[in-house]
């Protein structure tokens, strides 16, 4: 991790404006210099949030031809893959409720984190291709018993321009 050439806070993995953090490196530019950069922040920012709203319009189906919906094009299939760890008391309490019976709520909220990830993740995918659907979406679970007690969850659909 690198510090701020101007105030030595240290900076992320990410951060940094040739050496400096955000207030820094806008204190040291020119007053016409820093009201451009601000601004080209403030669009930034905006473009990312709009990305996000559309992102989250891209509507998810597993039906692969949806009644009421006119698909304009098909674009191409996406898939998006999340693996995720169980720690060994899951898998400790996983085992004694295999054992005794009963629900694991640890191992579920796992497994439903995965899918709204996966979800997400394959929204992103279809934005990213121009599409504002997914269609024929399927989920299939894969444990990875050979890296320890993980689960892998991989979400994959067609990407289409559907009729708005």
């Amino acid at each position: 991790m690198a510090d701020c050439k101007g105030c030595g806070k240290k900076l992320g993995f990410l951060e940094g404006n040739n050496g400096f953090c955000e207030p820094c490196f806008l204190a040291s530019l020119s007053p016409d210099n820093r009201a451009r950069a601000s601004e080209e922040a403030a669009k930034k920012k905006l473009a990312s949030q709009k990305d996000l709203e559309d992102i989250n319009l891209v509507l998810l189906t597993t039906e692969a031809y949806p009644q009421g919906l006119v698909i304009l094009e098909r674009i191409e299939i996406v898939t998006a893959e999340c693996a995720f760890g169980m720690n060994m008391f899951k898998d400790l309490f996983a085992g004694v409720r295999d054992i005794v019976g009963g629900r694991s709520e640890a191992v579920q909220k796992t497994m439903r984190d995965a899918r709204r990830t996966a979800l997400y993740e394959l929204k992103r995918e279809a934005h990213a291709v121009g599409a504002n659907a997914v269609v024929g979406v399927g989920l299939d679970y894969v444990e990875l018993s050979s890296v320890g007690s993980m689960v892998m969850l991989v979400a994959s659909g067609t990407a289409v321009r559907i009729e708005t």
